[in-house]
């Protein structure tokens, strides 16, 4: 079975290392020239060497001729990218590899591929992971999310290499909302901990996040079971806690008060800003999704977001 990762990203490179230990994968990327030569994504993933059955190529059109193609692309270029490749991309086995709400439309990733490529067979991989420790061989595991069983166990078992172990679900909507909603609350913790709150109200916007995930969820049919899994609970302790985190160095940025590399793509700020819309239009109540989309438009300080979270009318957990 042949597998390309289109995406030379951090995590689409990790990716393609980790499945490189099965057989030849062939790697997507703008930046052909530097990786080739240097066998390693010394940008994105220094010191992590390319393994010889690892294929770097620029052509597109050579490396989705593969069976299954893993895109590794922003969640907000996702729609771009296929729309402008999908002469190409047209009746493939899709597997999206980004974590995000689409800001203009609210939808998923796999509701993206659906729209712009109806040929094409939609899968989404997410979960608890940082591109190192897949590239360096540690062991990772996550959520293979497809509607079609078949085409699930098919993709679990090509997918899953030593140290990337895949559980297999039909819930879509869970696992997308999970792997996009963990970021929010990701830059909310962050923010805790940046302005110095302590881990005590870290681990009260953790669970409480987590309880909006779980409304969100339930209101879009998603199984609550998704979300106590892998890509929604998993993700979100991991996120959470670590400033390999991108989401969660955003969220002590804010909370210290310093500059952000404005260069470093952050998923959880458009979604945030794509869920508090969406919220607000079905009647939902995400006091901590809206704190952290009215912080990203600079409508409040950090101390301001707390105080109002604090401030809320008391009620039964």
């Amino acid at each position: 079975m042949s597998i390309a990762v289109l995406g030379g990203g951090a995590f689409g490179t990790a990716l393609a290392i980790s499945l490189a230990q099965k057989g030849p994968v062939t790697l997507w990327a703008r930046d052909l020239a530097r990786m080739d030569v240097r066998r390693e994504n010394q940008s994105r993933l220094p010191g992590c060497h390319f393994p010889d059955s690892l294929f770097v190529t620029d052509d597109l059109k050579s490396a989705a001729q593969a069976e299954i193609l893993l895109v590794a692309v922003p969640m907000q270029k996702l729609r771009g990218f296929l729309t402008t490749s999908s002469g190409t991309l047209a009746d493939k086995t899709i597997v999206a590899c980004c974590k995000g709400i689409e800001l203009e439309t609210g939808l998923g990733p796999v509701s993206v591929i659906r729209q712009t490529l109806p040929d094409a067979g939609p899968a989404i991989l997410t979960g608890p992971s940082f591109a190192g420790d897949i590239a360096r061989g540690l062991p990772t595991a996550l959520t293979l999310a497809s509607a079609n069983e078949a085409r699930g166990k098919h993709l679990q078992q090509s997918l899953t290499t030593p140290n990337l172990r895949l559980y297999r679900t039909t819930d879509v909507i869970g696992a997308e909302l999970g792997g996009a909603l963990k970021n929010v609350i990701a830059i909310a913790c962050g923010c805790a901990i940046g302005a110095g709150l302590g881990e005590s109200a870290r681990a009260a916007l953790m669970t409480r996040g987590f309880a909006e995930m779980q409304r969100l969820a339930q209101h879009l049919k998603a199984q609550p079971d998704t979300l106590a899994g892998l890509s929604g609970f998993g993700d979100l302790t991991l996120t959470c806690t670590s400033t390999q985190s991108r989401n969660y160095r955003l969220g002590l940025s804010l909370g210290e008060g310093i500059a952000f590399d404005s260069a470093t793509t952050v998923e959880g700020a458009a979604t945030a800003e794509a869920v508090d819309v969406l919220a607000c239009n079905i009647g939902l109540d995400l006091p901590i999704t809206a704190a952290v989309a009215a912080l990203l438009d600079n409508q409040l300080d950090v101390r301001s977001a707390m105080n109002a979270l604090l401030n809320r009318p008391l009620k039964e957990e």
